[in-house]
């Protein structure tokens, strides 16, 4: 048998990303739209009869249009790409050498751990503060090559200052990279600065609230000189043109972006309440999802749950979310159904 030593050596640790096995639970775990699949790209894709014989545009460039037009930039400030996780690969295969530091914090989206690594290089932790700030002289110290960031903060959910981000982006050598995956849910965005701030990228992506993640879309956003030396990095052909055509209907359709807004903010602080009236601690959340600590053990909530009909997603063996749990804002019917189960889990593990 060949043995792992075969791997590139900053690879043979890794482990499969999280797959659970799936019947018909409800799926509170995953941070999509509760509204369901986004009716305009439905619409397109139940419609079109288009000839699938070709290629797709190199560079996708009617969705950097399209996405051009809806931010006020240029074609040429996008980078269009396999959902968001591609473009994040792209940033660190254009801007990183093998053995390069780059900075991610703890807690925030695993996967960024698996980019720096597979692409060759250092994965340097730094600590969010204990309200789960950035850590504005900690970052600078690193001297990393990248920095990345979620903002809103996956699995925290809380948004990063933006003083803060300002403070790195001037004071920082290498590139930095804010991911606004849940970006729509925020009140703020670092898109419309990335004219400003010539070190800036930020990413974001169609799979949470446009409500598309089977189609795997995303995009990067930049000034024009890094977005081009990004897309000579990018895989040409990446996004097919059923996706990207399916996205351009669905950035013209921003009122379902608003509806799936409102629904969130009007049912995150009741799902929080809820949570804490059975004894979690809850933490301040700006997306569609609340980080708590369970009052039992989460390993014991988490398939409680399950076997109930209801996944959500366990983060209670990481450091700095010991024992808690990241869920999904449901609507009004699947909060109060979550809630419901919960307490069921509770009560038996008591």
């Amino acid at each position: 048998m060949v043995s792992r030593e075969i791997m590139r050596s900053t690879t043979r640790g890794f482990e499969r990303y999280y797959n659970p096995r799936v019947g018909n639970e409800v799926r509170l775990d995953t941070n999509v739209n509760v509204l369901g699949s986004n009716p305009a790209a439905m619409n397109f894709l139940s419609s079109w009869k288009g000839d699938i014989n070709g290629y797709p545009n190199t560079y996708s460039d009617d969705l950097r249009d399209a996405l051009a037009d809806l931010y006020g930039l240029e074609r040429e400030n996008f980078v269009a790409g396999n959902g968001s996780d591609e473009v994040i690969d792209v940033t660190f295969k254009t801007f990183t050498e093998c053995g390069d530091g780059c900075a991610v914090p703890v807690p925030s989206y695993v996967l960024y751990d698996f980019f720096v690594k597979m692409n060759g290089g250092r994965t340097i932790e730094v600590d969010l503060t204990e309200e789960f700030q950035l850590d504005v002289d900690a970052f600078l110290k690193t001297r990393a090559k990248v920095a990345i960031m979620p903002s809103p903060n996956n699995p925290t959910g809380n948004s990063f200052r933006e003083k803060d981000l300002e403070e790195i982006l001037s004071g920082f050598d290498g590139m930095v990279v804010v991911d606004e995956a849940y970006g729509e849910y925020s009140e703020s965005s670092m898109v419309r600065r990335v004219e400003e701030f010539e070190n800036l990228i930020v990413v974001r992506t169609f799979s949470k609230a446009y409500a598309m993640a089977g189609l795997r879309v995303g995009y990067a956003v930049s000034n024009l000189n890094v977005a081009g030396m990004m897309n000579c990095v990018k895989i040409p052909y990446s996004l097919n043109m059923l996706s990207e055509k399916a996205a351009i209907a669905a950035v013209k359709d921003q009122e379902f972006i608003r509806r799936s807004v409102d629904l969130v903010k009007e049912q995150r602080p009741k799902l929080d309440a809820g949570l804490r009236a059975l004894g979690f601690e809850t933490h301040p959340s700006d997306s569609n999802f609340i980080l708590a600590r369970s009052p039992v053990d989460h390993t014991a909530l988490v398939s409680g749950l399950k076997k109930k009909g209801v996944m959500i997603r366990d983060f209670g063996s990481k450091r700095r979310t010991e024992n808690c749990v990241r869920i999904t804002v449901g609507s009004e019917e699947l909060n109060a159904l979550l809630l419901e189960k919960a307490a069921e889990v509770i009560e038996e593990c008591l």
